[in-house]
């Protein structure tokens, strides 16, 4: 179920960060709603598995939205606004009721879990930093078990690299990898704010930019070559068909170059009459070029 889909779960009245106008509003309005026995939950969830009914299904989220609350606070040391982090787990949430069955006999809580805390990493892994850190499932695993160990450890040594890999199934130098992607930081393309200060490194604007890249002047050298590519076909088609031959084979096809003497045996002449028909051939395709 795409978010889309997910969303007509939602009541209008659901109450949301930014319309409530402070996130302690909007925690108050979540908790004031009641929690779900057992019995009411399992008697909602059928309603909305076997009858399609939209209206248990926003009792289901409503009754839930206090718990996407608490795993939020879980990731809050990862510079992301907690309102973020809330919306984004309450659409988990929804993914969550739209796949809960009621007959497997776990409470939804139980369930819904995963897909809040999957919709959190996702949102945290595309906004933490310009440019993603984790891309594969384990490196995602990587990213948010390495960072609550660099929080408490500092930079790993070789046991401890050799024990997260272990505990992880990953190899070191993916550990090594990672540790070192959450050590770096982001940097403006042009100059930093303290730009003055000569400790400071430079920006990528300073050495990434490339003048044969220039659009205009690419552009401007491709033409150029295809203009010279024209010429030479013309050129080439006014010589008489030995000349072309001596020109073809002499300087259009250096990997078998044949030498002057290799052409006189060939068309019985001297070595010296070759040269003679090679320069002028090659004085007749100048003029062209100059003209």
């Amino acid at each position: 179920m795409n978010q889309t889909t997910a969303t007509a779960l939602i009541p209008n009245s659901l109450p949301v960060p930014s319309a409530l106008g402070s996130l302690e509003a909007y925690i108050g309005a979540v908790h004031q709603i009641p929690v779900l026995s057992a019995e009411d939950e399992q008697a909602l969830a059928r309603r909305f598995h076997e009858q399609d009914d939209l209206g248990a299904a926003r009792e289901l989220v409503l009754s839930h939205l206090r718990f996407v609350v608490h795993v939020a606070r879980g990731y809050n040391g990862y510079g992301l606004q907690m309102a973020d982090l809330i919306q984004e787990g309450n659409i988990g949430l929804m993914k969550a009721v739209k796949r809960f069955d009621p007959s497997v006999g776990v409470r939804l809580v139980s369930f819904a879990v995963h897909w809040i805390r999957a919709e959190m990493h996702e949102f945290i892994i595309k906004n933490w930093r310009i440019v993603k850190v984790a891309t594969t499932k384990a490196q995602r695993k990587l990213f948010f078990n390495l960072r609550r160990s660099k929080t408490r450890l500092g930079w790993l040594n070789a046991e401890e690299v050799r024990a997260v890999a272990q505990d992880l199934n990953v190899s070191e130098r993916e550990v090594l990898e990672m540790e070192s992607r959450l050590s770096g930081r982001d940097i403006g393309f042009d100059a930093p704010d303290d730009a003055d200060d000569d400790h400071a490194p430079p920006a990528p604007a300073a050495y990434l930019m490339a003048e044969g890249l220039d659009p205009a002047q690419t552009y401007e050298s491709a033409d150029s070559e295809a203009d010279k590519l024209d010429l030479l076909r013309e050129g080439m088609a006014r010589l008489d068909e030995r000349s072309r031959d001596i020109i073809k084979r002499r300087w259009l096809e250096p990997d078998s170059k044949v030498t002057l003497q290799e052409l006189a045996d060939e068309y019985g002449v001297s070595a010296e009459r070759i040269r003679q028909i090679e320069a002028n051939a090659l004085k007749k395709m100048k003029a062209l070029f100059a003209a």
